[in-house]
């Protein structure tokens, strides 16, 4: 377990504190992985966590000379949400998009899939297909390389002890070019990718292909290139033929692995499946298919981006005091620093309406308001939880008066066994704020972390419909 956490107010002092601890510290920025290993005991080595998530301007999202560039607090819901990246990296959006659910997108980093290095993370396999490049930071300077040279195996990179992944850029795409992010999962949400695919084309006025890109992810060690697959496609049209043997080369070039997601021999099939696909909707021009227009964030009026960092740095303990603002009320605790917030809140705080059915961020009971969004608790440290400003299912009601969602909970007789409805009632409160007159689909999006296992799915968002009405009609008088 972690021996102290740091909070730091800038960059140096991450990169002193990397530099000073070496392999026994670790950047924190969304950490959703990071505190699930800890818990389970897979990083014995790490004693100091830095913690990065209060610097300012480290979560934009910039076009700057040639490439679209990341900072490494851009989570997926911000990738999801720029104009930028939908129009000149939409493949980068598709994919953050098929990540966890509202709560995880607002912490979980863009640089953080990366550097947890799975094959099966989903926004590597457009990065590589994009041609993105990672720049790494140190107190000994910078240095900038390929993404595709970032990898050295199976959940290794090359990054040092000392480093931090500083920013990723991406070579946005021309208006010759279109690319495609297609994911294949078990479910609907939550999934992880048993084959994932970005296809990149660029076309000439003739529409014969110029250039081609092909990334797969899922079916090796790390994320791959198909240079056979690509090379076919070079000089010719994007026709039936064309677009066939594409998918016959790709599926030919890799042997997947063989686990309980799917056989080797299904995901050979579904690579060529998928490859196709992709390629028939460039053809198409349909390539931005699937991914909404307005989608639910759950993520407050600032949009999760850090507006004023710390005033400066601080450093907990096991001793040290947390002081922090929940539920509109300031509390100052000395004790259960190395606990996840929904333990502190619990056990702490003394609030329990925060549930924990998982612990892994998989069921959603445990979402809260960190900083105004929507997160699951089980994901975040409790230091984090100093200096900030905190709202859990207690504190939804205003004085004597439920809120909105939860009278309608009671009303539409939403609540069954009851031990997942805190989770539900978080998210449709900062859906409605959001979105005052949601549609079906805006309400199952902002739910798809969310599980029931009474499988009582229709009064809830039957709740959430009545509860959109009765706020319009509050509003109106």
């Amino acid at each position: 377990m972690w021996q102290a956490y740091h909070s730091v107010s800038s960059v140096s002092e991450a990169l002193e504190l990397l530099n000073e601890h070496g392999a026994a510290a670790r950047i924190v920025a969304g950490g959703t992985d990071l505190i699930i290993e800890m818990e389970r005991g897979a990083r014995p080595q790490l004693k100091i966590l830095v913690d990065i998530t209060r610097v300012p301007g480290l979560d934009s999202i910039s076009l700057e000379a040639d490439a679209i560039v990341l900072g490494p607090l851009v989570t997926h819901n911000h990738a999801v949400g720029s104009d930028l990246i939908r129009r000149r990296a939409l493949p980068l959006a598709q994919a953050s998009w098929e990540v966890g659910a509202p709560q995880i997108r607002n912490r979980a980093t863009i640089a953080g899939n990366l550097i947890t290095a799975s094959p099966a993370n989903d926004t590597i396999t457009p990065l590589v297909a994009l041609g993105a490049e990672v720049t790494l930071q140190s107190v000994d300077g910078e240095r900038t390389l390929a993404l595709e040279d970032f990898y050295s195996g199976f959940r290794q990179t090359v990054l040092r002890p000392n480093e931090m992944l500083r920013a990723i850029r991406i070579p946005p795409l021309t208006e010759w070019q279109r690319g495609i992010f297609l994911k294949l999962g078990l479910r609907r949400a939550q999934a992880i990718s048993v084959v994932d695919v970005t296809a990149v084309i660029g076309r000439d006025e003739a529409g014969l292909v110029t250039d081609a890109r092909v990334a797969l992810g899922s079916v090796a060690a790390t994320i791959v290139r198909v240079p056979a697959a690509e090379n076919c496609l070079i000089g010719k049209a994007l026709d039936g033929e064309a677009m066939a043997e594409c998918a016959r080369l790709a599926s030919a070039a890799v042997a997947p692995i063989d686990d309980v997601r799917g056989s080797a021999e299904y995901r050979s099939e579904m690579v060529a499946i998928l490859v196709r696909r992709a390629l028939r909707q460039l053809a198409a021009e349909s390539q931005d298919l699937g991914l909404p227009g307005a989608p639910p964030m759950l993520w407050g009026e600032n949009k999760a981006l850090v507006r004023e960092g710390l005033p400066c740095a601080t450093i907990h303990l096991p001793d040290s005091p947390i002081e922090s603002r929940v539920n509109g009320r300031d509390v100052r605790i000395a004790t259960g620093q190395r606990k996840s917030l929904l333990h502190w809140l619990r056990d702490e705080v003394g609030l329990p309406g925060t549930k924990e059915g998982c612990a892994e961020g998989e069921c959603g009971a445990c979402t809260v308001f960190l900083d105004d969004v929507a997160v699951m608790a089980c994901m975040v440290y409790a230091p984090r939880a100093h200096g900030a400003d905190i709202v859990t299912v207690e504190g939804l009601r205003t004085g004597d008066a439920l809120h909105p969602i939860q009278q309608a909970f009671i009303d539409e007789a939403a609540v069954q066994c009851g031990y997942c409805t805190p989770g539900f009632l978080m998210a449709g409160a900062k859906l409605l704020e959001e979105i005052p007159e949601p549609d079906t689909e805006q309400i199952n999006y902002s739910i798809s972390g969310n599980l029931c296992r009474c499988t009582g799915y229709y009064k809830i968002v039957e709740a959430f419909r009545q509860a959109s009405r009765a706020q319009a009609q509050a509003q109106a008088t």
